[in-house]
């Protein structure tokens, strides 16, 4: 099947070539044409161009984009989408003052949605998941990294990231599965942590390799959560497995775990909003790509990532949603571009290409998705008509998403 649109006001990210991503000044720089065309051969973009150029050629549909922007869909490496229940009355104690630590340390956090996704049955929990999937489908984004750890069980585990295997079979969205069993330490392996380590490399992760249920592994390497040196123990195991680290650093404190993960080749490095100049540096000519969180800084009143000296430093950002129940209830990439344009000072050419090929890189799926590049999935967000693509950070507030294609399919 063949579809084309025309008349596209402004078709954005365009690449030739295709790269894996950008960074520092190249941030800045997002490639466009203006009236444009495309061309959707099945489930992947086939041509593009300006309408002074447009081929003769039959299409099976023409979608009339007049007014429009068109962009790649977004790309979330950072989600906990597959969970049990909410946690709103922790929503309501941080109002009231409590802290996210202090909380945490009565047995709320990661440890209460634990206790709700191991007393849930699986068939609930995935269709409370596919409602947050398809809403996220819905506001563009097409490619999704799902993290388990809300488990810190080995049923609980393979529970949630089977889940994560099942809505992949179900929806055309491409998702990443990440095996997260280091997001905590159960009640019981509180002053026994090797214990708890034990089980995620002895147990655990056997099991998750045998069945194929993940990609990554990731680890929360913070004060009251793991140490840069546990955190190194679970990698180098989890890379034995065949799993790539991708791993949570620097959220509230900076104890070395970038400098790890680096050490480790990890794919990236997630959250970041505390960063000193050491971890800046660290990160300068590596492979790994710095993830950035706005909107879990947004609804935890922490600080943001430090967007404008990193890219002066040359680096490379992604920006993700860390969709979660307790720090990030939100799957919507449109306010995470927009609050890393307001907040992050992240101008938005910085925020649009941080969203879409670095979100891809962060993945490790930039051959197919991020850019409107020829061979690349038909991925896409066709705006409203509106007056720029400036208009997508500054009207945050606004629904501007008409029209969204996942694998050249319109998504309903």
């Amino acid at each position: 099947m063949t579809t084309l649109l025309i008349n596209i006001k402004e078709l954005l990210q365009i690449r030739e070539t295709a790269i894996a991503k950008v960074s520092g000044a190249e941030m800045a720089i997002l490639p466009t044409i203006k009236n444009a065309f495309l061309v959707i051969s099945d489930n992947l973009i086939a041509d593009f161009g300006s309408m002074d150029n447009l081929p003769e050629l039959h299409a099976d549909k023409i979608i009339d984009a007049t007014g429009k922007i068109v962009l790649p869909s977004w790309c979330d490496s950072h989600t906990h989408i597959v969970y049990a229940g909410n946690r709103e009355q922790e929503f309501v104690d941080r109002i009231n003052g409590l802290s996210y630590e202090e909380i945490a340390n009565c047995g709320g956090g990661i440890l209460n949605s634990a206790t709700k996704l191991n007393e849930t049955p699986e068939d609930e929990i995935y269709n409370q998941s596919k409602v947050r999937l398809e809403e996220v489908m819905q506001l563009g984004t097409g490619a999704v990294e799902i993290k388990s750890g809300y488990g810190l069980t080995l049923d609980g585990e393979l529970k949630m990231l089977r889940v994560v295997q099942r809505l992949s079979k179900n929806y055309p969205i491409t998702i990443k599965a990440t095996f997260l069993g280091a997001h905590a330490f159960p009640l019981e392996y509180a002053t026994n942590h090797q214990g708890y380590i034990d089980l995620i490399i002895n147990d655990m992760l056997p099991e998750i390799a045998k069945n194929k249920l993940a990609d990554f592994i990731d680890v929360f390497c913070e004060a009251g959560y793991f140490t840069v040196e546990e955190t190194r123990k679970i990698m180098e195991a989890g890379i034995k497995f065949g799993l790539k680290p991708k791993i949570h650093v620097n959220q509230f404190n900076s104890i070395g775990g970038i400098q790890a993960g680096i050490e480790y080749n990890a794919l990236s490095v997630d959250h970041l909003e505390v960063m000193k100049p050491e971890d800046i540096k660290a990160l300068k000519n590596t492979d790994t790509m710095p993830v950035a969180l706005p909107s879990c800084s947004y609804f935890l009143s922490i600080p943001y990532t430090p967007a404008r000296a990193m890219i002066a430093a040359g680096l490379p950002i992604a920006l993700a949603t860390d969709y979660n129940p307790g720090s990030t209830p939100s799957g919507n990439m449109n306010f995470v571009v927009a609050t890393a344009c307001i907040k992050m000072k992240m101008t938005p050419e910085e925020a649009i290409n941080a969203a879409t090929i670095n979100g891809a890189y962060a993945m490790g799926i930039s051959e197919t998705h991020g850019s409107i590049t020829i061979g690349k999935k038909a991925n896409l967000i066709i705006t409203k008509p509106i007056t720029s693509y400036y208009q997508l950070p500054y009207a945050f507030g606004s629904t501007l998403i008409e029209t969204v294609l996942i694998e050249g399919e319109i998504i309903s």
